[in-house]
C-alpha cells in the first residue's frame, strides 16, 4: 500500500515538508489504543535468532534506523513500534542550529536516491537529552554528535565532549560524526592527526565514566584506501567499538538523473542506490583489514533484504536504513528480518 498508494501522493510534496508530515502521522497514529497491536503484527519480527550482542548490548534484531531521521529524539518510542533493533538519533550539536538555508532535500526518483544538505539541524542536544528521559520504550538508542558550524575546527573537541557529558546517561552507544559533507570543513576532521587526538580524548574522558559507553565513528564513503587504512589504524589505538561505513557521498557518478538536474540541485550528500555497491566494497575492506572486536554496522544504499544480506555477508554486523526506509517503507524492516529467517 505504501508503494503503490501513499508514496505517489507523497513524492509530489516537498520533501522536508513531507518529513514532518509523516512524523506527525506517526505521532498521532500510535496515540490511537489499538495501533500497537496492528504494527506489531505488520512490522515487528520478533525471534531469538535476530538477536545480536555487540559490544556489550544485546540487540533483538540487526535492522536500526540510521541518524538524520529522528534528530531531535522526538519519535524514539513510536519509531519502536516499526521493529527496528535499534535508533540512531542526531546528528546532534551542543547548540541548537537551523541548518543550511532552504531548500536542502531532494528525491532522485530515477536513482532512488536522495541528496541532502541539511547541515546538521537540530534543537540542541539539551533538548533531545530532556526527550529521552522521558521516553517509554526501551529501544536500543545511539546518540549521533558533532559540533556546531560555527564551532572552529580548531574548538571542535569542546563540542564533541559537551555532547558526550550531556547525552552519558539516556544513550546506549555514541557515534562521533565528523564525516557528514553539509558542515563545512567539518570532513577535515577525518584526516589522520586531528581525528586521533579527537577520538583519544574522547575515549579519555569515556573511560572516566561510571561505566564507558560504545564508541563508534562514522565515516564517509569517499575516502581512499590510504584513508581507510589510516582509519583502520585510528581504530585499532583509539580502541573503539566499532566504524559505521558510510555516510552520504559528494559523488554524482553514475546517476540516471539528467545531468542539468544534478547541477540546479547542486551541493549535497547523496544516498541510496547509487551507494549500495560502494558501501559494501569499504564494508567488506574494513572487516578484512580490522581487529575482529571492533564491530561494523553497514548502511547506505539498503533498498531491499538482499542489499542488506549482502552487507552482513560483507562483514557487517549489523546495518542501518534511512533512503530505503522512505522509498520503501516500514515493511523493509520486516522483510530483511525475514529474510534473515529464512536464511538460517
Amino acid at each position: 500500500m505504501y508503494k503503490s498508494l501513499l508514496r505517489p501522493l507523497l513524492f509530489k510534496l516537498d520533501p522536508e515538508k513531507v518529513h514532518y508530515l509523516t512524523t506527525d502521522a506517526l505521532r498521532t497514529a500510535f496515540s490511537l489504543p489499538f495501533a500497537k497491536s496492528v504494527s506489531r503484527g505488520m512490522f515487528r519480527v520478533e525471534d531469538k535468532r535476530l538477536e545480536r550482542e555487540l559490544f556489550g548490548l544485546k540487540f533483538p534484531n540487526p535492522v536500526g534506523l540510521a541518524a538524520g531521521f529522528d534528530k531531535d529524539a522526538k519519535l524514539v518510542d513510536e519509531l519502536a513500534e516499526l521493529g527496528f533493533g535499534f535508533i540512531e538519533i542526531g546528528t546532534l550539536t551542543p547548540k541548537a542550529q537551523e541548518g543550511n538555508p532552504k531548500p536542502r532535500l531532494f528525491r532522485l526518483p530515477e536513482d532512488q536516491a536522495i541528496i541532502n544538505r541539511m547541515g546538521f539541524n537540530n534543537e540542541g542536544v539539551e533538548a533531545a537529552v530532556k526527550r529521552l528521559r522521558e521516553r517509554k520504550s526501551n529501544i536500543l538508542v545511539g546518540g549521533n554528535i558533532g559540533k556546531n558550524k560555527v564551532t572552529p575546527n580548531e574548538e571542535a573537541l569542546n563540542d564533541y565532549l559537551y555532547c558526550f557529558k550531556a547525552l552519558y546517561d539516556v544513550v546506549d552507544y555514541f557515534v562521533v560524526n565528523v564525516s557528514s559533507p553539509n558542515t563545512p570543513d567539518l570532513r577535515a576532521l577525518q584526516e589522520k592527526e586531528p581525528l586521533q587526538q579527537l577520538l583519544m580524548a574522547l575515549q579519555e574522558l569515556n573511560s572516566s565514566m561510571p561505566k564507558a559507553k560504545p564508541l563508534l565513528l562514522k565515516i564517509a564513503p569517499d575516502l581512499n584506501k590510504a584513508q581507510l587504512n589510516d582509519i583502520i589504524e585510528i581504530a585499532i589505538a583509539a580502541k573503539l567499538s566499532g566504524i559505521i561505513a558510510t555516510n552520504t557521498t559528494i559523488s554524482r557518478e553514475g546517476l540516471h538523473t539528467s545531468g542539468s538536474r544534478v547541477s540546479e540541485i547542486g551541493t549535497g550528500g547523496l544516498s541510496g542506490k547509487p551507494l549500495t555497491k560502494h558501501a559494501t566494497e569499504i564494508i567488506r575492506y574494513l572487516r578484512q583489514h580490522l581487529p575482529q572486536q571492533i564491530k561494523i554496522i553497514g548502511v547506505g544504499g539498503i533498498m531491499t533484504a538482499e542489499d542488506a544480506v549482502e552487507k552482513l555477508e560483507a562483514g557487517a554486523d549489523l546495518v542501518q536504513l534511512y533512503t530505503g526506509f522512505i522509498y520503501e517503507g516500514p515493511t523493509l524492516v520486516a522483510s530483511i528480518n525475514k529474510k534473515l529467517l529464512k536464511q538460517g
